[in-house]
């Protein structure tokens, strides 16, 4: 007598899981802003940093900096080197105030006496500088201002490499400046290839068990580095090389120079509107109407150069509303800086003598805030892709 065994029921297939977009409330969908919409906000946040020397808005302007680049920062490899740009900040003010210290130039009966260096005489020829002597707590203080200003237009430019792409501004520019783009593009390439390339030999030495610290560690670490980020940029010159940048066109001689020369006078008008601009004892037709022609040369020029290049751009990046929010916040509170409205421009940059705790202005303060509000103004960037997971086959016990 034969039996006869269940058999199992079939179970439906477990679909695998794919990448889902995480949910933003139906309102904004994630997508990747428009490069130079990053770059017109980071420049002028770095003019508004120009604008002023009180440690506290500098530093405000830093906190602003590293929300925006914790909220808006993608998940690409030179999206996590915010940090180095920190570091090379540190170093310069560093530098700053050692040069300050050992370059002295005296102290005054109101300076705060700290230490002194060593004085080593000079030849007369080397005159009006002193190597060593007497140090104060003033003539530090201002260097370290002075290095944090400069550091914190580092660090905007930074930001700009971390949150833009800089391959994908090559497609915005203009056809008279492509060939230059592509340099550009390569070079500004070297920070974010050299930040990938630190990560990768760190993650090599972890898994290799190297011991070595200190100064015996700096040479297993900055050849490799160098040498990788250098041979990842060639590469990508060698693609681009390839692929037909950098083609000199069909342009002849004759408007070669005439688009060199309408950029040259371009660029000098523009040179000299800046000046006329931030001098106030300059003429007034070194103002806006020489950076009103100077303008007008180059846009002249750029159209005449563009006419001998011919390209398409595939999946051209989109110039929406959230690009002219991020452009716009970032360039108005550059000019409420330079205005100097509702508040006393010396403010902005406080007296060390008596030395006193600077005061924060509001208004000031306010447009660095603004400049913040990048961080939500910008779409949210697109989730890093997950990989499917394979359904798992079980069997039934017989």
């Amino acid at each position: 007598m034969s039996r006869t065994l269940p058999v199992a029921a079939a179970k439906p297939p477990v679909p695998p899981v794919s990448a889902v977009a995480p949910d933003t409330g139906g309102r904004r969908l994630p997508r990747t802003l428009h490069p130079v919409a990053w770059w017109i906000w980071a420049l002028a946040l770095a003019t508004a940093v120009s604008r002023t020397n009180n440690p506290l808005l500098l530093f405000l302007v830093l906190a602003v900096l590293g929300y925006v680049v914790t909220m808006r920062r993608t998940e690409a490899p030179w999206a996590r080197g915010f940090a180095y740009y920190l570091y090379l900040a540190l170093t310069v003010v560093a530098i700053r105030v050692l040069f300050r210290a050992v370059f002295a130039t005296g102290i005054t009966p109101r300076d705060h006496f700290l230490f002194s260096l060593p004085h080593i005489p000079t030849p007369d020829w080397y005159a009006g500088i002193r190597l060593g002597g007497p140090v104060s707590l003033e003539a530090l203080l201002s260097a370290a201002t002075d290095g944090l200003r400069l550091a914190c237009m580092l660090c905007c430019i930074g930001a700009a490499n971390t949150l833009a792409n800089p391959k994908r501004a090559l497609r915005v520019l203009p056809g008279a400046l492509y060939e230059l783009g592509v340099a550009v593009t390569v070079s500004i390439s070297v920070a974010p290839q050299l930040v990938q390339s630190v990560q990768r030999v760190h993650r090599a030495r972890r898994l290799r068990a190297g011991r070595a610290k200190g100064l015996r560690a700096l040479r297993g670490i900055v050849v490799p580095v160098l040498e990788d980020a250098l041979e990842r940029s060639l590469r990508l010159a060698a693609a681009m090389d390839s692929r037909g940048y950098g083609r000199a066109g069909t342009a002849t001689r004759r408007s070669r120079r005439l688009t060199g020369a309408l950029m040259l006078l371009g660029m000098c008008g523009l040179c000299a509107g800046a000046y006329g601009l931030l001098d106030a004892t300059a003429p007034r037709l070194l103002g806006l109407p020489s950076m009103g022609a100077g303008a007008l040369l180059c846009f002249a020029g750029l159209r005449l150069g563009g006419r001998r290049i011919t390209r398409t751009a595939y999946r051209p990046d989109p110039w929406r509303a959230a690009e002219w929010a991020v452009a716009g916040c970032g360039v108005l509170s550059a000019a409420l800086l330079f205005t100097n409205a509702g508040f006393n421009a010396a403010e902005l940059n406080p007296s060390i003598y008596p030395l006193s705790w600077p005061t924060l202005p509001l208004v000031p303060a306010a447009a660095i805030l603004l400049a913040g509000t990048a961080g939500f103004l910008a779409p949210p960037p697109a989730p890093p892709a997950r990989a499917a997971v394979p359904a798992q086959r079980t069997e039934e016990p017989k």
